[in-house]
């Protein structure tokens, strides 16, 4: 063969065993469809009783608008405008101040959302029972709660700091109620409000309902802290797309009313907030004008008393055209001088003086005090009745001007706080849809299934890559290099027969001779016979078989009668020894007891050889007869039982005496096949003692039961004492679709009827 040729012979064979595990893994899980079929339906059990335990949850939501500025104050004027600032306002900035104490405080406040009522007389099965149990209703007026024997309401409830979260209980009494928290019992009557004083503090408490007598109903009164955090975990503020402007909010919870009416309030409440930032500095200019009017109507009452004293006195002067001009001017002055130091004493309640808006004023009041001083000069020329005259008519017209100009911006501000709306307004308020959002019971049960599904199949594969169990008989003789020579299928009559406690162990002839279990076993008959040396060891008549097995309940006892039996149909006497002294349960499958066998026979043979002085060597044989009370006939043709004994002290060590060599030197002499039915090879060394006897030792493994690796370890130490082990029984093969070792059965040929 060319390297070309092997290396197609080498990738096929990778991809052959590749397929072969993939295979293997979908088989493995197939066959362990009963336990994911058990955790997909612990799954849905569980997934229904969670869907049903849980309360509905219902949604709730409203729409905002933020405007970036508000526009109530430039409607009605540039003038007003620049009097009173702007500001921008950002949506993801509005959405955080929503979730706010300064928000949720005054909401928590109005619908006494920090008292907490609970019914602890409902449990487990009332939730599971019932699709969804009563919750707390906060309305303005109180605190309520529905129970199966009446309804609890609550209109007030105030604890001192040490009270806070801490559980009280109230009770219905003859008198009225008893409210407790486990030290203190405090009475008082229905409908009216109550002071008590306790140990840690004051309780002010109003009861307006409560249940039947003894019904206790558990209440506290939460921080707002954890008030407001439990609020802000079920509510969501965000904005919808990308600088929109537009807040979303929502809000979840038990019941729909319920939430709808805090999401209202929480709305109301961003708005009411809102609209007071916004008009708030035109409230600070307004109380700014009202501490400056009456002094400027003062100072305007002043001039013009000292005015008209001066013309009462002097009569009226004709003042000529330039005096008039540099009047009119130094007028004008005046009230540019008065506005723009009624600028900069607004502008000074906000900014320093170091800003550029006051430094820009304080140059105009510069400029403008430079021409008015220029117009003094010149004034100062005319003469000095007419220079008086003008100065008194100047103060006068300036602080009439002053003091209307003011008076008209006052009035205007007023109207202004009075439309002023702010920047933030609501689209839409809650409403109750009643639909509720959660549990998707039908997502819950599917999931659940799903998962435990998947935890079954979990187990399953873990199981079949911690347990390697046995199952391909290929791969067991490469593992232990020993032929696997027969693969013995279940009897399923057997099986049912043996599920029953009080059906008797039945050998195959009598209760399925027409299975494949039973072919197995001839086609196991015929191999060893061909397989067997043309004499026994030191050419002895009897052909002796040891069957044995890894580790208890394999089946060997199973095995051995059945194979003893079909010798039996070779017209041969055989004879079945059950070497398991210690578990050893052959006799039952003949219907015997255990008593007068192998080990009672070793037991006295050695009692004989000690009183004899005999121990170190065997001068003649025992008596026929002395055996032939330890042998008993099964009532089958030319086939004979030697039970296990009463149980010895020591089984090998009187495997390991001369008697059982003595014995089965006189048993080769009548008998044509010998079948020894061994204990297990990891729990017991006998079997590498009686192997010593055995011209075929045979090893018997349970299919999908027997673990490889203990397999491989019994072979290895029957190698060790230099034993060979002639061939492996795969016992107990399942046939069906879900094996891919299913083509190891034989066929039946003959009456199935």
């Amino acid at each position: 063969m060319n390297t070309d040729s092997k290396n197609v012979s080498n990738s096929a064979s990778k991809e052959d065993n590749d397929e072969i595990d993939l295979m293997a893994l979908l088989f493995a899980i197939l066959r362990g469809w009963k336990t994911i079929v058990f955790f997909a339906a612990l799954g849905l059990i569980i997934g229904v009783l969670y869907s049903r335990y849980v309360n509905p949850t219902f949604k709730s939501d409203a729409l905002l608008q933020v405007e970036d500025k508000s526009s109530g104050i430039s409607a009605l004027g540039s003038e007003i405008s620049d009097l009173i600032g702007s500001e921008d306002s950002k949506a993801q900035t509005e959405a955080e101040l929503i979730r706010s104490r300064m928000i949720l405080e005054p909401v928590v406040n109005l619908l006494h959302l920090r008292i907490k009522l609970a019914d602890p007389n409902i449990g487990f099965m009332d939730r599971i029972q019932s699709d969804s149990i009563p919750t707390q209703i906060n309305k303005p007026e109180g605190v309520s709660l529905k129970t199966q024997d009446g309804e609890i309401q609550v209109s007030q409830f105030n604890v001192s700091q040490d009270y806070i979260n801490q559980p009280f209980t109230l009770t219905r009494s003859a008198t009225g109620f008893v409210l407790s928290n486990g030290f203190d019992d405090f009475k008082g009557q229905i409908g009216q409000s109550h002071q008590f004083r306790g140990t840690n503090g004051q309780i002010q408490i109003t009861v307006n309902d409560l249940p039947t007598d003894g019904y206790p109903i558990g209440i506290s009164k939460q921080s707002l802290k954890m008030t407001t955090d439990t609020i802000n975990s079920s509510l969501s503020v965000v904005e919808k797309g990308k600088q929109t402007g537009i807040i979303e909010l929502s809000m979840t919870g038990d019941n729909q009313q319920q939430t709808s009416l805090i999401l209202k309030q929480i709305a109301l409440s961003y708005i009411d907030q809102n609209q007071s930032r916004g008009s708030e500095e035109t409230t600070k200019t307004i109380d700014f004008m009202e501490t400056q009017i009456p002094a400027l109507k003062k100072k305007l009452e002043d001039s013009e008393t000292i005015f008209n004293n001066f013309r009462k006195k002097y009569g009226t002067i004709d003042v000529s055209k330039e005096a008039e001009l540099l009047l009119t001017e130094n007028s004008q002055i005046d009230v540019q001088l008065n506005e723009l130091k009624l600028k900069k004493a607004d502008l000074t309640t906000y900014y320093t003086e170091e800003h550029p808006l006051v430094i820009q004023i304080n140059e105009q009041l510069k400029v403008l005090n430079n021409r008015k001083q220029e117009i003094d000069n010149t004034v100062a020329g005319l003469p000095e009745i007419q220079r008086e005259f003008l100065q008194l008519s100047a103060d006068t017209e300036i602080n009439r001007e002053i003091y209307l100009t003011l008076i008209k911006n006052y009035e205007q501000l007023k109207i202004v706080k009075a439309g002023q709306i702010g920047y933030a307004r609501i689209i839409d308020l809650p409403i109750s849809t009643f639909k509720a959002i959660a549990p998707k019971k039908l997502q819950i049960i599917i999931l659940a299934m799903l998962l435990g599904a998947m935890l079954g199949t979990m187990l399953v594969l873990l199981k079949n890559m911690l347990r390697n169990v046995v199952k391909d008989p290929e791969r067991l003789e490469a593992k232990t290099g020993v032929p696997v020579i027969a693969t013995i299928p279940r009897s399923p009559i057997l099986t049912r027969l043996g599920k029953k406690k009080s059906s008797t162990r039945r050998l195959l002839a009598y209760a399925d001779n027409n299975s494949l279990s039973y072919e197995a076993i001839k086609s196991l008959r015929t191999n060893l016979m061909f397989g067997m040396p043309a004499a026994g060891i030191a050419f002895q008549r009897a052909k002796v078989i040891l069957i044995t097995g890894e580790s208890p309940g394999v089946g060997k006892s199973f095995i051995s009668s059945n194979l003893t039996e079909v010798f039996t149909q070779l017209d041969k006497k055989t004879l079945i020894i059950d070497a398991d002294m210690r578990l050893g349960e052959l006799h039952k499958v003949f219907n015997m007891a255990q008593n007068n066998g192998l080990a009672d026979y070793l037991s006295q043979s050695n009692n004989q050889l000690v009183n004899n002085n005999q121990l170190t060597k065997i001068d003649k044989p025992l008596e026929s007869t002395d055996i032939a009370n330890f042998i008993h006939s099964t009532g089958i043709d030319n086939m004979d039982f030697m039970p296990r004994g009463e149980n010895p002290r020591n089984p090998a060590s009187l495997l390991s005496s001369g008697s059982f060599d003595r014995l089965m030197a006189e048993l080769n002499l009548h008998y044509d096949y010998i079948i020894i039915d061994s204990p297990p090879i990891l729990a017991a060394s006998d079997a590498m003692i009686l192997a010593q006897h055995a011209d075929k030792v045979l090893m018997v493994t349970r299919y999908e039961s027997s673990i490889e690796g203990q397999l491989v370890y019994a072979v290895n130490q029957m190698n060790k004492a230099n034993i060979k082990v002639d061939g492996i029984i795969l016992n107990d093969v399942q046939q069906g679709i879900l094996s891919k070792y299913s083509y190891h059965y034989s066929y039946a040929y003959g009456n199935n009827n």
